[in-house]
Order: structure tokens, then sequence, then C-alpha cells
């Protein structure tokens, strides 16, 4: 198994092959961090595509600085949104929370958690923006905190408060729910 920086080397030449191996091993993660953001499948699939399709056209620059490839991805993903809500807002569209994806065959397990990401979704649109952007990166993308630290252009101390400070809003806010207070 080659590392992934010789992947990258190996895209930059051209090689088509090397550029799908760090899609599939990415593409995973940028999908669910944009889907969590965004909130609606068909536009997290569109932007996903967009995201590597922007990396794919933008490859030769990526320069090795000591930061993971993921986190060049992940800014690529972050600037996608960015642009689709800045178009989204100036059509007046709405996302919808589409981004649960269960297996069919069990309807209460789908209801369950349906309910239960509407219900974290709530409580995260009563974060900060940074906050919200820690919690999709740390748990919806499986980032670690360097790679998070990485991919926001902030320290790793700022990104472990920012988490635990998110944490504790999050725990105040569903407790809340639970209890109707």
């Amino acid at each position: 198994m080659q590392s992934e920086e010789e992947l990258v080397r190996r895209a930059q030449r051209g090689d088509a092959e090397a550029f799908a191996q760090l899609c599939e091993v990415h593409f995973d993660r940028i999908y669910r961090y944009i889907a969590l953001k965004v909130r609606n499948r068909a536009d997290a699939e569109d932007l996903t595509q967009q995201a590597f399709m922007k990396a794919t056209e933008a490859i030769g620059s990526y320069r090795w600085k000591g930061l993971p490839f993921a986190s060049w991805l992940f800014r690529i993903a972050h600037n996608q949104v960015v642009d689709h809500f800045r178009k989204t807002s100036k059509e007046g569209e709405v996302p919808l929370d589409e981004a649960i994806t269960v297996a069919p065959d069990d309807p209460v397990s789908i209801t369950e958690q349906r309910m239960t990401m509407a219900q974290l979704t709530a409580a995260c649109e009563q974060l900060s923006e940074a906050q919200r952007e820690v919690i999709y990166l740390r748990f919806g993308s499986e980032l670690s905190i360097a790679e998070t630290a990485r991919a926001m252009c902030r320290r790793e101390g700022a990104i472990k408060a920012l988490q635990h400070d998110a944490v504790v809003k999050l725990r105040r806010i569903v407790s809340q729910d639970e209890t109707g207070k």
C-alpha cells in the first residue's frame, strides 16, 4: 500500500487511478460533513461531487506543508458549502433534513433515528458557527482534534475548548428538551 503522500504525487502527475484511491479513502467523511451542513441528500451528493471535481482541478497546486491531504479536501468541501448557501440564500431555497441514511427494513428504528437526528440538528442550530463546525468535523466526519484544527485553521487547544463548550451546551439543550423546561 502506498502512502498518501505518494498517491498525491502520482495524482499530481496525472495518474487517475491514484486520485481515485484518494477519493475512495476520503469520500465518506467528506460526504458526511457536507450532508450535516446542508441537510439535503441530493445537495450533499452534488456538493461532494463538486468538491472532488475542484480537488481534481486543483491537485497540481496542493503542497505538502505538514498537513494531511484530508485537511485540504475539507477546506474545499467547506468552500463548496459556503458557495451553496450564498447561492441558495439568493434563491430563497430552504434546505430539507434528508441527511439521514438508514436501512429501510425497520420503520421504528428509522423513525427513532430521524427524531434523534432532528433533535440534535435543532440543538446544533443553537451553537455558534465555530462550535457547529467542530461538532460536524469531529463527530460527523470523524476527524481527530489535529485534523479538525488544520481544517479550521485553528490551534488544537482552541478546537478542544470549542468542542468542550459545544458538548456542554448540547447536553444542556437536550436535557431541557427532555424535561420540557
